[in-house]
């Protein structure tokens, strides 16, 4: 296999990262909370010195450098539970990691577990500040509400803050395969910055009109690629030929 076919195989192996991911994107269109993925590439260099002419000694090649989300934010869905709450800006909720940990997400289904403790559709418990559980006393529950700032009221006043956590980078964020995300080098937003839309949720931000738009902007690069690996294969050939026929 030469260089050239190399450069191809490279660029075939990042459309079929595009294509995975716009594939992901668009499975989870109705995903609460869900973040559209968008692949980053890098391109690597590497210089020969058995090229005949100088333009042809470097060589350029397609490389995986990860998938970062759109943080766009995305559409308030109501949902009638008084205890669903949407971000209206960046950070995640912070809850238990099944298995030990804290995990994130954006997505704001709350409920009350029987332990009286604040938890998110899955189960797991909801954090507050300092990474503390929220506990919620059975004679509170019927008055429960969860004001802008992130603090739960109860009849009597304050119970706890839900924790909203910031990423400086988003890169750091990954889906854990479960619905939920892992990251590092999070920080908790204070009360002052803690913005809530309590009554809803967040809806996805991926648009199927631009996934399905990505999607045949792939197959068509990929046609592409596969036609010219035809023609270069196709250009071997009779080369072999004609040397043949001077021989």
């Amino acid at each position: 296999m030469d260089i050239s076919s190399y450069v191809l195989l490279s660029h075939e192996q990042a459309l079929r990262r595009r294509l995975d991911i716009a594939a992901n994107n668009m499975a989870n269109v109705s995903t609460v909370g869900f973040k559209r993925e968008q692949p980053v590439f890098h391109e690597y260099v590497e210089k020969g010195t058995d090229a005949v002419v100088d333009a042809a000694k470097t060589t350029s090649f397609v490389l995986d450098y990860g998938a970062m989300h759109d943080t766009t934010a995305g559409s308030f869905q109501p949902t009638g539970n008084p205890l669903d709450v949407m971000i209206d800006g960046p950070g995640y909720l912070a809850v238990e990691a099944p298995g030990g940990g804290t995990a994130y997400t954006r997505a704001g289904f709350v409920k009350v577990l029987e332990s009286g403790d604040l938890a998110v559709a899955g189960g797991q418990r909801l954090l507050g500040e300092g990474g503390k559980p929220i506990n919620v006393p059975p004679e509170e529950i019927p008055s429960l509400s969860i004001a802008a700032d992130g603090s739960v009221m109860g009849a009597k006043g304050p119970l706890g803050r839900i924790a909203v956590t910031v990423f400086p980078n988003e890169a750091s964020v990954d889906p854990r395969g479960d619905g939920l995300l892992t990251g590092t080098g999070g920080q908790e937003l204070g009360a002052a910055q803690t913005k809530l839309r309590s009554g809803g949720v967040e809806g996805s931000n991926v648009q199927p009109i631009v996934e399905t738009t990505d999607m045949v902007e792939i197959l068509r690069a990929y046609q592409s690629s596969q036609q010219m690996n035809e023609s270069m294969a196709d250009m071997r050939k009779r080369a072999l030929d004609r040397l043949g026929r001077f021989g």
